[in-house]
């Protein structure tokens, strides 16, 4: 392990606390890169110039462009662009891809989807079986629900969409481009480009009993 780390920093890797740190030698890191404390690097990982990954990060099978960020978040088997950033706490697994300039924040999980150009999975959202194009951004708490208890189901969301909070799309559904869905809207139905999408209760306000629970 001393000996893969010390190839590294000699080729110019920068890591800070190698005490800390564990990377297979099966991985490869381009100079200029820095690997913080507490993280792992595994099996055929690549890494290009620029990126800052860890602290506290899992990083398996994937490739990483060039000027990445990932802190503390497990990432495993996926396809990351130049200029993204992860984290902290994002869980990104298989078959996923991370376009340009794209973000993924806490607590965010994406699994087995394409995240297009410039589009922000910011807080608290579970992407699956799903397809994200360009400029779109993507409300906390907003979930695809991509299983019906037998079968995966697919979203495509198109550019320049803007996703409100909490909001739950019902797959399969397609979301056309330059939408807006209103926060806290369950959506069963696909939605054409350049439309606002509402679905949720009207608000009701009524008189509040007084009850003295001391």
């Amino acid at each position: 392990r001393e000996k893969v780390l010390e190839n590294l920093m000699h080729s110019g890797v920068t890591i800070v606390n190698p005490a800390t740190v564990y990377i297979e030698e099966t991985v490869e890191i381009e100079k200029d890169a820095t690997i913080m404390p507490s993280t792992i690097i595994k099996g055929r990982t690549k890494i290009r110039s620029g990126c800052v990954l860890g602290p506290f990060s899992y990083i398996e099978d994937c490739t990483v462009g060039k000027n990445v960020e990932i802190r503390a978040s497990f990432v495993y088997g996926a396809e990351i662009a130049d200029d993204v950033k992860i984290g902290p706490y994002s869980h990104i697994r298989k078959e996923t891809k991370i376009g340009r300039s794209a973000r993924i924040g806490n607590f965010s999980e994406i699994k087995k989807s394409s995240i297009g150009e410039n589009t922000k999975v910011s807080h608290l959202s579970y992407i699956g079986d799903s397809t994200l194009g360009k400029n779109i951004n993507i409300g906390a708490g907003t979930i695809t629900c991509n299983y019906d208890g037998k079968n995966k189901h697919k979203t495509e969301i198109g550019d320049d969409t803007f996703v409100g909070s909490n909001t739950n799309l019902v797959a399969p559904v397609k979301i056309g481009k330059g939408v807006l869905i209103a926060a806290g809207s369950t959506i069963t139905h696909d939605v054409p480009d350049n439309k606002l999408a509402i679905a949720r209760e009207r608000q009701v306000i009524k008189k509040r009993r007084i009850v003295d629970w001391r």
